[in-house]
């Protein structure tokens, strides 16, 4: 903004005739480097909860008389523990947001603005506390848990905003084409189908709801924009980064818009032929690392569900043996598990206006079949599903396998493709995974003599094992009888005189049940020679710390 614009700015803001929840004058420089952060804190959530775009904190206007009277605080020059103000702040907001610093000249008297972005789904908070302006007073947000639900339930929809200054030329051509004949091939059994041909850009694009009256929202930046209009967006982030990293390293930028470049990306990502060789056919079978589709779904469903409000990039990282993505902004509405059977339909969007012309286009299902959709595909490739398991409250996280973990587990889908309820398959997953099930489902696969072995530590039972091949890796997963465990300590203290504890150690550890960490190898080995010691097969001829046990 130029100087002229922060003049009319600010008498903009003087016509409210006082000081708002959201707006806060003050008259000198008096406000130490935490406060100020809380400030931000407070103001951009009581943007939220006054529905207002901006909040605003000015510096040298008098907060009672609403003159000018022109400030001496130095936003550039202010220091907090040796590192500048600006860092400090910013570092300590979460999520982070992009506030704006201003020095305006008005009529030679020296104004700072700071215009603060309102909160978005959540609230911000500074150094883990989330702050509110209530009339004039600045407070924790937590006293007033209303506004804390009005905000978590706010749902503002920056992908629906109008983007103040774009016009129809900031959209890429090519893209809005594309777009057009999409749209018509979705249209055909509707009754304006033939009228199509026959319609503007701005009238399509309404009709698409990617446009408002002809104007350009964040939606139409996003998906159709021209690369040089991603400025647009600013602070807000729309693009994604292909990562490469194999033994082989390289990344590459995908930015407007992103309903063309998706494409150009899939094209990046390294594709080949797998084989299966199930023990019961004679021949192999073939798959392709990755389902083309999966990819697709995988990154609109980062773009569709983005919490653009963080200021990140998606980020695709592509490993040897799988693909992970990675996009701002936990799971708006439930789980993924909550998805993976196709059984729950998402009552709300993050991003709704976005979402909604991401379906019209093709881009993305309507009813929130995608991640069942994936399993369904990875299930039918005999290939792991797809694992949300790294996720957070603030970021998705999903592996795509492009690769078996475990090759006699696809083996398995082969084998009982007919047998395996989709439940099932995605419970014997996380077993494959190390994943935690819940009692019931465990009770579920122990029932049908899946798995074997205790909470925390399941493991696929023999029944399974005989059908894949499984027999070793059972017999080392199966834990031998006790007496073989005490017997095999007694017989080694015989043949070597005396064993200490790490000998002992030494003797069992290789033949414990592979399920077992390494805390539940050394309780189970003290547990044995505590026995051992108990019934007077053994006594310790050394000190209590350091023990040396012989025969008793």
């Amino acid at each position: 903004m130029n100087n002229q614009q922060l003049i009319y700015l600010i008498e903009d803001l003087l016509t409210y005739g006082k000081e708002l929840n959201w707006l806060e004058f003050k008259r000198g420089d008096a406000t130490d480097n935490q406060r100020f952060g809380k400030y931000i804190s407070g103001l951009a959530n009581a943007a939220n909860i006054a529905f207002e775009p901006y909040a605003y904190l000015i510096f040298g206007i008098d907060n009672e008389t609403l003159s000018v009277v022109g400030t001496t605080f130095d936003y550039e020059k202010k220091k907090e523990k040796g590192s500048e103000l600006d860092f400090y702040i910013r570092r300590n907001l979460s999520p982070s947001i992009s506030y704006q610093h201003f020095i305006c000249d008005y009529n030679d008297k020296k104004v700072v603005i700071f215009k603060i972005p309102a909160a978005g789904n959540l609230p911000v908070y500074f150094e883990n506390e989330a702050h509110i302006r209530i009339a004039s007073n600045l407070t924790e947000l937590k006293k007033y848990p209303n506004y804390l639900r009005q905000i978590l339930n706010s749902q503002i929809d920056w992908s629906a905003q109008i983007v103040e200054n774009a016009t129809m030329e900031d959209l890429d051509g090519n893209a809005v084409e594309i777009a057009r004949r999409k749209f018509k091939e979705k249209s055909l059994n509707s009754p304006f189908y033939r009228e199509i041909d026959n319609w503007t850009n701005e009238q399509i694009l309404d009709k698409m709801r990617i446009t408002v009256a002809g104007k350009i929202t964040n939606t139409a930046l996003i998906l159709l924009g021209k690369p040089e209009s991603s400025h647009l967006l600013s602070p807000r982030v729309a693009q994604i980064t292909w990562k490469l990293d194999t033994e082989e390293k390289a990344y590459e930028h995908f930015s407007l818009p992103l309903f063309v470049e998706v494409n150009h990306l899939l094209s990046k990502i390294r594709n080949v032929t797998y084989k299966f060789f199930p023990d019961n056919q004679l021949v192999s079978i073939e798959v392709m690392k990755y389902d083309s589709e999966v990819i697709l779904e995988a990154l609109n469903n980062c773009i569709a569900h983005q919490d653009y409000w963080q200021n990140e990039r998606i980020v695709v990282t592509e490993k040897i043996n799988k693909l992970i993505f990675a996009n701002g902004g936990g799971f708006f509405e439930g789980t993924a598990d909550d998805y993976s059977n196709g059984e729950k339909t998402p009552r709300n969007y993050r991003n709704k206006w976005l979402a909604e012309a991401m379906v019209k286009l093709g881009m993305i299902d309507a009813l929130g079949y995608g991640i069942h959709k994936m399993v369904k595909s990875q299930r039918d490739r005999y290939f792991p599903l797809p694992d949300y398991s790294h996720s957070s409250a603030n970021e998705v996280i999903l592996e795509i396998y492009g690769h078996s973990i475990d090759e006699n587990y696809s083996k398995l889908l082969i084998e009982k493709k007919d047998e395996l309820s989709l439940t099932e398959v995605i419970l014997l997953d996380k077993i494959q995974k190390s994943q935690s099930i819940t009692d019931d489902a465990a009770n579920l696969l122990k029932k049908k003599k899946y798995i074997e072995g205790r909470k925390g530590s399941y493991y696929i039972s023999a029944e399974i094992s005989a059908i894949t091949n499984k027999k070793a890796q059972y017999s080392k997963n199966k834990a031998l009888d006790k007496q073989y465990y005490l017997d095999f300590i007694l017989k080694a203290i015989s043949d070597h005189g005396s064993l200490n504890r790490k000998e002992i150690d030494e003797l069992l550890w290789k033949k414990l049940p592979d399920w077992m960490n390494d805390e539940q190898r050394e309780n189970r080995i003290s547990n044995l020679i505590k026995e051992l010691r108990i019934n007077g097969k053994i006594t310790n001829k050394s000190s209590k710390k350091n023990p040396e046990w012989m025969l008793g």
